[in-house]
């Protein structure tokens, strides 16, 4: 993806899948709310994710923006491939600068780390504050995000407010889906992309925000979030891009007699 004068590119890592019926619903529906909605998912009814991330280059920087899923091969989600996509870019994992996560669930930090051992050795890891706090360090935090996430304590950096991180890379803090969940905006030349992480999983909550999904730590709050952001974008010319959207490709939204709708760039 072209923004100005900066480039985007998608890092594949795998697919997964997930029961669409049972992770996003749409409380105010009435019947099947996916049922306009079927081209969107396979012949079982699941909806497939996109695993991976994004790489930019900018300002002499090589930044990753999220880790895929890492080697985790199982019945739901089958990863092991971001670091052969990295290769394929012309990337090994010394040339990377800055790995920063738009929030700390498994399907985004898989290879932060292998066996204990920090992926990208050369890499400062950047995260909100408020994601570090509830996956790493809270009393109830997850140990597998333990295990996964400390050995990078002595190459963090968290943030609170909104950054920049690099030469034409922001952060905006969008909580709801997790505590520190947060957008990165990439710009150039007065042009903007926004990579949401899991604001949204799919399209139909970007075209109808009123969709809730099972992992949203805060259901209430990322509801709001998703609203105001497809306000903020609909019928303009920012190219936006989920993390688990097909094939990690761009798009706009855009209203066609009265509907919001997803073009595909």
């Amino acid at each position: 993806m072209k923004v100005g004068s900066l480039e985007i590119r998608p890092v594949y890592d795998g697919y997964g899948h997930e029961s669409a019926r049972e992770v996003l619903s749409r409380p105010a529906a009435r019947g099947d709310a996916w049922a306009c909605h079927e081209h969107l998912l396979d012949g079982r009814g699941n909806l497939e994710l996109t695993l991976g991330g994004f790489l930019l280059r900018t300002g002499g920087r090589t930044v990753l923006i999220d880790a895929g899923v890492g080697t985790i091969d199982n019945d739901k989600y089958h990863g092991g491939r971001f670091l052969e996509s990295l290769g394929e870019l012309g990337v090994t994992p010394e040339d990377v600068t800055d790995v920063v996560f738009t929030h700390l669930h498994f399907d985004h930090v898989g290879w932060a780390t292998k066996k204990g051992e920090i992926v990208f050795p050369n890499a400062t890891y950047r995260v909100h504050a408020a994601d570090w706090a509830h996956f790493v360090e809270s009393p109830d935090a997850e140990p597998g995000a333990v295990r996964k996430l400390s050995p990078l304590k002595d190459r963090l950096e968290t943030f609170e407010a909104d950054i920049a991180i690099a030469p034409g890379l922001n952060t905006r803090h969008a909580p709801g889906h997790t505590p520190g969940s947060t957008v990165f905006i990439v710009s150039s030349e007065g042009e903007r992309a926004l990579l949401l992480g899991d604001v949204a999983h799919s399209i139909v909550e970007l075209t109808d925000p009123d969709w809730q999904a099972v992992f949203d730590v805060d259901p209430i709050a990322a509801k709001a979030v998703r609203a105001r952001l497809a306000d903020e974008v609909a019928d303009h010319p920012d190219a936006i891009a989920g993390a688990h959207f097909p094939g990690l490709r761009f798009g706009r939204l855009v209203t066609v007699s009265g509907r919001r709708q997803w073009n595909v760039i």
